[in-house]
């Protein structure tokens, strides 16, 4: 218990320090922020963009620090559909539209469950996250994503202030 304590303190000093680090970065492929009514946050992530790293995404990790996730992008939007086999860690799934808006959060998915997740028609990216940790900051449907993976629609756009 403390040790969840202790990774969500430290957690908050990286969402508290929000925009100060956020704005006027340029964007790179492993680094994703997030901002909302909370403030921002910043996740390293991981990019799964190519069928085989979205078949195998988070499954068989023992582990997912609250700082990092996984970002699936697909070459178009469209309705993609998440199931938890062989995934041993709980996850915070969050729903990404072309301009980086989250549409849909689905929080704490179970480890093991096979029961389709979905968040829509119109989505080009999925985030996953530590599961609960999206409760823990505050992000919810219409927060803004800044990532390459956004292109010059984006609600929130690489090197836009």
């Amino acid at each position: 218990m403390r040790r969840g304590l202790a990774a969500a303190a430290a957690f908050a000093v990286l969402v508290s320090a929000g925009m100060a680090w956020a704005e006027g970065e340029p964007c790179a492929p492993d680094r994703l922020d997030i901002r909302g009514d909370f403030g921002a946050a910043r996740f390293s992530v991981e990019l799964a963009d190519d069928r085989a790293e979205q078949e195998r995404g988070l499954m068989f990790r023992e582990n997912l620090p609250a700082s990092q996730g996984m970002l699936f992008v697909y070459p178009r939007p469209g309705a993609p559909a998440f199931w938890m086999r062989n995934t041993l860690i709980p996850l915070d799934m969050l729903f990404l539209t072309p301009e980086g808006i989250v549409q849909y959060l689905h929080p704490m998915a179970i480890p093991g469950d096979e029961t389709p997740i979905r968040g829509g028609d119109g989505v080009l990216a999925v985030l996953e996250i530590k599961g609960g940790l999206a409760a823990m900051i505050g992000i919810q449907p219409g927060d803004e994503i800044r990532h390459l993976a956004f292109g010059p629609d984006a609600a929130w756009g690489c090197g836009a202030e």
